[in-house]
């Protein structure tokens, strides 16, 4: 004769809540998994030979580009302009907006295409232009950070006394992308892109000597910002996972391109200037170097938290692809410390 044996409440209780809890773990786990696989199978090679004629329309979107009165970023603005996109330029220079928006409409005539002056060494610039653009555009779309200078021979200071070089590479995109993300969340596709260079290959996060007070480098220094770029282009993407902010942050660099860096860097005349002189044909032209940071901007399949570049000879020229992140770039210590003392710096904290 079986006898039945009554089971206590409480043990049924505790029982279906250990039951409940595995479940909840094994049901994490597999969705892990599974991002890891899609992750994984997502992870498609840019077309090696993409161009401007694989973009897919912009009709619709919104753009904003620093640095766009020359150069990559000028070519990024008339590219975005071209496939139908509504651009703002942003840069220093209200006489080059006004040329650089007038040679696009010249070359575009329907173009939708304006010019908001901003000085990325200046955070109350940039907190003017985050305010006017917050009040005026229903949404941000693409942020492309291209602004830079390089390699000033002598240490030069921001507004706030900051190194040039890291203040208008690194700290103005820093804080005028964070301003901009409430904009950005309005996108259904948002991209930020921030473009860094085969230099942070180079750079080293030098914590005790941030602004190069003790000792100024010029290509150090250059290489630092740069480096920069990387940490926080990464960790924008991880935080944007983290709280649903549905914001593609990827890097980009051009290789090596023919603009005006070395011009209002260390000068044509400069010993680094020469020897660029001697090979400037064997670099990519600006419309070229823009296109590592087009296909991030455009592209469906670019990856959050990818970087491209040209893929040939020391990527600084070449087929387009994923770009080789320097060792120094995956310490993710040093970006959370970056990230930290950015927020000080600016005064901006993310949302």
């Amino acid at each position: 004769m079986w006898h039945s044996t009554a089971i206590p409440a409480i043990d049924v209780a505790s029982g279906m809540t250990r039951i409940l809890k595995l479940a909840r773990t094994l049901t994490a786990g597999i969705a892990l998994l599974s991002a890891a696989s899609i992750h994984a199978a997502d992870r498609v090679a840019a077309k090696p030979d993409w161009s401007t004629d694989d973009m897919p329309s912009q009709h619709g979107r919104i753009a904003l580009v620093t640095g766009g009165t020359s150069g990559m970023g000028y070519e990024d603005a008339l590219a975005l302009a071209r496939a139908g996109a509504e651009v703002v330029i942003a840069a220093r220079n209200p006489e080059r907006g006004a040329e650089a928006v007038a040679r696009i409409h010249k070359a575009v005539p329907a173009a939708k295409v304006q010019f908001e002056p901003v000085d990325l060494a200046d955070l109350s610039s940039v907190r003017g232009l985050a305010e006017r653009l917050n009040r005026r555009l229903p949404r941000l779309d693409v942020l492309i950070n291209n602004a830079s200078i390089m390699s000033p021979p002598e240490r030069g200071t921001s507004s706030e006394g900051f190194e040039l070089q890291l203040a208008t590479n690194y700290l103005g995109h820093f804080a005028l992308t964070g301003l901009l993300v409430p904009l950005l969340r309005e996108s259904e596709d948002a991209r930020v892109v921030s473009v860094s260079s085969i230099a942070a290959a180079r750079g080293v996060m030098n914590f005790d000597d941030l602004q190069s007070e003790q000792a100024y480098n010029p290509f150090g220094a250059y290489a630092q910002s740069k480096l920069a770029i990387l940490h926080w282009a990464f960790a924008l993407q991880e935080r944007s996972d983290a709280a649903g902010w549905g914001i593609r942050s990827i890097a980009a660099h051009p290789g090596v391109a023919v603009t005006e860096l070395i011009a209002r860097g260390p000068g044509l005349d400069s010993e680094f200037g020469k020897r660029w002189a001697l090979d400037r044909d064997k670099y990519h032209s600006a419309a070229q170097g823009a296109l590592s940071t087009l296909y991030a901007a455009t592209a469906p399949e670019a990856m959050g938290g990818a970087y491209y570049g040209p893929t040939g000879e020391e990527q600084k020229r070449g087929p387009l692809g994923f770009a080789d992140t320097p060792p120094a770039a995956t310490n993710e210590a040093d970006a959370e410390r970056l990230w930290g003392l950015s927020e000080q710096l600016t005064g901006v904290r993310y949302p």
